[in-house]
């Protein structure tokens, strides 16, 4: 089947080629497009659109598909921590430990269930946010070849390749066209190269230079008209367009911030998990002359090795932060690792326009000639704004004018009386007003407003005064101001009005307005230790004055054009230290994206068009809003409500509270473990039976790990939000090391404790696990309260109730003193202890709380000053 060539789209890398669909021939002449698309500029006949919409399909943008629940669940089971509990299961099935093998894939089943119930939710969420670019479009069709076309809306997915259609103000450009005829047409395109001001398009022009997208004959998918009209051919629908394109190129995204510490510490734990049952097995076999018969318990210490519930623990957090997210903030969090890098972000892009500043400039000042205030300045400019949008019949005013409009004083409007209007021409570059003013009758004075240059060539100006003028709105152009010029001359009712000889009047300055809760929110992140970096495709003055506006401080502007002179290094090194990016492409911002992270930092990136999607894609984190691009929006892993960084800064509490709570677990969990492993490699040598039977040691380390819950539950505290909360497997290794070797001390400690309170634990089997049993969990009760109330976990509770932390702690001892003597303590292989062994204990307990403030309240010394280093 032939396919029709595409005018007017772009490969992959932007240039041009005539491969079919989707390809791009921008220097095409107009009869060469018709040639190539097999029409003319009267259109296609029905039974045309017919057969092309058979052949091509619905002028639709394919979406995404979502993966299904049981897609993410076998998703959730190649997790990791997962991954490492799913193989130790195995093996305790392999050794016929079949109570230890039941209870970890158990724990497997519930953290995936969990994890993509999570998902799962967030990806319908989006779902629902989906939203076609256009509904319906004007086209011209004709029944017959020999009839005339006649001009007729339809749904925008049956538009098809060689369709003429009809643009007007706030219309969506419903496929990749080629312009016919237009009058004063400027289009939207910020969703495709990220320019917040209208672009100017018209269809006698030449080639663009600046490649495809800056072609002015050429309009795209995703775009909108801001003014004038058009008459243009569709040159490609559907898959076609540059904007289904973007959605083929987006391909599996790198592992995150948090995916990549996660697989840091797993293969620690699988090294660790590895290599602890041939140790076990060789020194039991070496020493004591033991066999096959301790395999059971090798593989019960690599469980107890192993956080069983960290998959559970690490889902909930995340599912927790989520969904407090979605329902107090709307914020949607696509994937559930991304609220753990988002808490570690210290970086943060944006663009200016939409994010820092609305969409819509104010007036700043009005001068005269010579530099002063002087409100008659507005004055004129606004009844020019005001006259043109009544007698050119202009559907309504555009930005400047309505910052115009909105900043005078409607009486003074009034008394003017329009006779005629000239509305703002791009060529001209100029509006032209005339009007009758009060009081001076048989007059009527004519105002020009519009670029400076225009306008000071139209005045009676010497070439020094000119020049001077010039510098004059130069300088308040580089300080981020757009300007505009007014000049006025008085002619006799009737005569002609001539735009020379006029008499300046001064220049009215505008800037970008303020999003009302953009200050408050770049505060907010600076508190937290998040940078912002400004991204746009601006000029870099107006950047500069937007963040001096909103009291960001700039340490430094880089342009594109420097920026492209940079290697590498040489930008890793300045990114660190710069501000505001201007002038910059979709590449730019995905090249300082890298740099960025190469210089160490986790970067987080808003961005809502097409060309942000490199960016969005290479950042640790990606954030869209709500009204995005539709392909942005996929690929986001948060989704905001609005482009407001109000909600980020939510997010980032959100991560930080989860991360925190991770990481806490983690260090308390293992290094809890990692004692109890030395002290039982110790304790297997040292004895002349196993220091704890399987079943023990299972069953303790379920009632830690569920005690351990709690910190999913626990609210932050202040002093765990200001700095990005990052998962660092060595910074962790070395805590569990230090802390698990004083933890091992405690349990050797208690061994002579058993041995003084029962007169030799070889007497006693029972009483010596009894005994080892309650001060594991008595001790790790110790470790939970001490070592989660540090600087960097929840302190600063002063004045609270007790939080869940503290409950479960409680819990935990409560287990510890009752079990051996219960029950259930009988089944498994514990009975009671005599008196005298709980005094030794609370004395080992005392000396090991002590021991442990020291060494907490050093390392949270030392990890302070290797925060504060640059």
């Amino acid at each position: 089947m032939r396919a029709l060539p595409s005018v007017g789209g772009a490969d992959e890398d932007g240039g041009t080629a005539d491969t079919g669909p989707g390809t791009a021939v921008p220097a095409a002449s107009l009869l060469e497009v018709f040639r190539r698309l097999d029409t003319g500029p009267r259109g296609l006949t029905e039974a045309q659109a017919e057969e092309r919409l058979a052949r091509f399909g619905e002028n639709a943008i394919p979406d995404a598909r979502d993966p299904s629940w049981p897609r993410l669940f076998a998703r959730s089971v190649r997790d990791p921590f997962t991954a490492v509990l799913l193989c130790l299961g195995l093996v305790s099935a392999a050794v016929l430990a079949w109570g230890t093998a039941s209870v970890i894939l158990l724990l497997v089943v519930v953290s995936c269930v969990l994890r993509a119930s999570g998902e799962h939710r967030a990806a319908r969420s989006t779902a629902g946010l989906r939203r076609l670019v256009a509904t319906t479009v004007t086209v011209q069709r004709r029944g017959y070849e020999d009839t005339a076309p006649v001009t007729r809306e339809i749904p925008v997915e049956e538009l098809v390749p060689g369709d003429v259609v009809r643009l007007g103000p706030g219309d969506l450009i419903p496929a990749d066209v080629r312009l016919l005829r237009s009058t004063g047409l400027t289009v939207h395109q910020a969703a495709l190269t990220g320019e917040s001001a209208p672009v100017e398009k018209s269809a006698g022009d030449g080639p663009g230079d600046d490649g495809v997208l800056q072609d002015p004959r050429l309009c795209f998918q995703g775009t909108s008209v801001a003014s004038g009209s058009a008459t243009a051919v569709v040159t490609a629908s559907g898959g076609g367009t540059r904007f289904a394109a973007a959605h083929r190129r987006t391909g599996k995204p790198p592992a995150t911030t948090f995916e990549r510490s996660v697989q840091g510490v797993s293969w620690i734990l699988i090294r660790f998990a590895l290599l602890t049952p041939p140790l076990v097995l060789m020194a039991n076999a070496a020493l004591r002359g033991r066999g096959l018969e301790t395999l059971p318990f090798a593989v019960a210490v690599a469980v107890g090795l192993t956080p069983e519930m960290l998959p559970v623990l690490v889902t909930t957090c995340l599912a927790r932060g989520a969904a407090l997210l979605a329902r107090t903030h709307g914020v949607i969090v696509r994937r559930l690792p991304a609220l753990h890098d988002i808490g570690a972000m210290d970086v943060l892009c944006v663009d200016k326009t939409g994010t820092l500043t609305q969409d819509r400039p104010v007036v700043h000042r009005a001068l005269d000639a010579e530099g002063h205030d002087d409100p008659e300045v507005l004055r004129w400019a606004a009844a020019a704004a005001w006259w043109s949008l009544q007698l050119a019949d202009l559907p309504a005013p555009d930005a400047l004018d309505e910052a115009l409009l909105a900043a005078a004083d409607e009486d003074a409007l009034m008394s003017y009386d329009g006779v005629t209007a000239r509305p703002f021409d791009p060529a001209r570059r100029l509006a032209t007003v005339v009007v009758r003013t009060p009081g001076r009758l048989g007059t009527h004075t004519q105002i020009i407003k519009g670029a400076v240059d225009a306008v000071l060539e139209r005045c009676a100006l010497s070439d020094d005064e000119r020049s001077r003028l010039r510098d004059l709105a130069g300088t308040q152009a580089a300080d981020g101001l757009r300007v505009l010029a007014v000049a006025t001359t008085d002619r006799p009712a009737g005569a002609r009005h001539r735009e020379r000889g006029l008499t300046f009047r001064g220049l009215v300055t505008l800037r970008d307005a303020l999003a009302p809760t953009a200050a408050e929110a770049l505060a907010g992140l600076a508190a937290r230790g998040v940078t912002v970096k400004v991204l746009t495709g601006d000029h870099p003055g107006t950047a500069v004055r937007a963040c001096r506006d909103l009291g960001v401080p700039v340490a430094g502007a880089l342009t594109a054009d420097r920026l492209d002179t940079l290697t590498d290094t040489e930008l890793t090194e300045l990114a660190r230290r710069t501000t505001v990016f201007a002038r910059c492409t979709p590449e730019h911002k995905t090249r300082i994206t890298r740099a960025l992270q190469a210089g160490g930092h986790t970067v987080g990136f808003l961005g809502d068009g097409v060309n942000d999607l490199p960016a969005l894609r290479t950042a640790d984190v990606g954030i869209a809003p709500r009204d995005a691009a539709g392909v942005s929006r996929e690929n986001a892993d948060l989704v905001l409500a609005g482009k407001d960084l109000t909600a980020i800064g939510h997010a980032v509490a959100a991560g930080r509270h989860a991360g925190g709570s991770i990481a806490t677990y983690l260090r308390i969990t293992l290094s809890s473990n990692l004692g109890n492993v030395i002290a039982m490699l110790s304790a297997g040598l040292l004895l002349p039976f196993l220091p704890m039977l399987p079943a023990q040691v299972l069953v303790q380390n379920l009632c830690f790990d569920a005690a351990q819950l709690a910190f999913a539950h626990d609210r932050p505290a202040p002093a765990a939000l200001p700095r990005p909360s990052v998962l660092d497997p060595r910074e962790l290794l070395r805590f569990i090391v230090g802390f698990g070797a004083l933890n091992a001390v405690a349990d050797l400690a208690t061994f002579g404790a058993l041995a003084f309170a029962l007169r030799g634990p070889g007497d006693d089997e029972a009483l010596f696990h009894s005994g080892w049993f309650t001060e594991n969990l008595l001790t790790q009760a110790v470790v939970m309260v001490l070592l989660s109330f540090g600087r960097g976990g929840r302190g600063g509770r002063s004045g609270r109730r007790p939080g869940p932390v503290i409950w479960s702690a409680a819990g935990l001892a409560g287990v510890g003193l009752l079990l051996p003597a219960s029950p259930v303590g009988a089944a498994l292989g514990l009975s009671a202890l005599p008196g005298v062994y709980y005094g030794l204990l609370a004395a080992v307990l005392a000396l090991y709380a002590v021991a442990l403030t020291a060494a907490r309240t050093r390392h949270e010394r030392v990890s302070a000053t290797t925060v504060a280093q640059p």
